[in-house]
């Protein structure tokens, strides 16, 4: 997995995550609000699971501004799923994003782990191979798992809202 990022100082309160669901396609749709300011590209960064799930990262002035849940993947439930304590808070540029302004695309495929906690209101994402990682604070419920050479190692989604119709 090499979606690399650039780790900048994020804001001293880091921005809420508004969730949706698309009750027609089951796409989850979380969104940084406010969302990041600054030049940079925008565009995507999809992530392409070797069981045909898919993620995309969404970018706005080059940061990751939110993540889609567009296919899900067989998604193993534990009876707890606790995120990291210490996330440090800050902003995820994306390194492979196009010259400043350009709006760019990227396709990746990787194997790609889901879990959740029972009631599915905690969700980790594992990207490519189980590595050791630090935890990133991108939203106030919106985390990124980052490894030793700051490649993007998993997406932890918090308080996720259920399904509508479903309690």
């Amino acid at each position: 997995m090499r979606i690399a990022v650039q780790v900048e100082p994020g804001a001293e309160a880091p921005p809420a995550v508004e969730y949706r669901w698309d009750e027609d396609t089951d796409i989850l749709s979380a969104r940084l609000q406010p969302g990041p300011q600054g030049d940079g590209a925008a565009g995507s960064v999809e992530v392409a699971g070797a069981d045909g799930s898919w993620l995309i990262l969404d970018l706005t002035a080059g940061r990751i501004n939110g993540i889609e849940v567009a296919v899900w993947p067989d998604v193993r439930k534990r009876a707890t799923l606790e995120p990291p304590d210490a996330a440090e808070t800050a902003q995820a540029v994306v390194r492979a994003a196009g010259p400043r302004g350009q709006v760019t695309s990227l396709e990746l495929s990787t194997p790609v782990l889901a879990e959740a906690d029972q009631s599915e209101r905690t969700i980790h994402f594992r990207l490519g191979d189980q590595r050791r990682a630090r935890t990133l604070r991108v939203g106030r419920d919106l985390l990124l798992d980052l490894d030793a050479q700051s490649r993007i190692a998993g997406v932890w989604l918090l308080n996720v809202p259920p399904f509508p119709g479903e309690a």
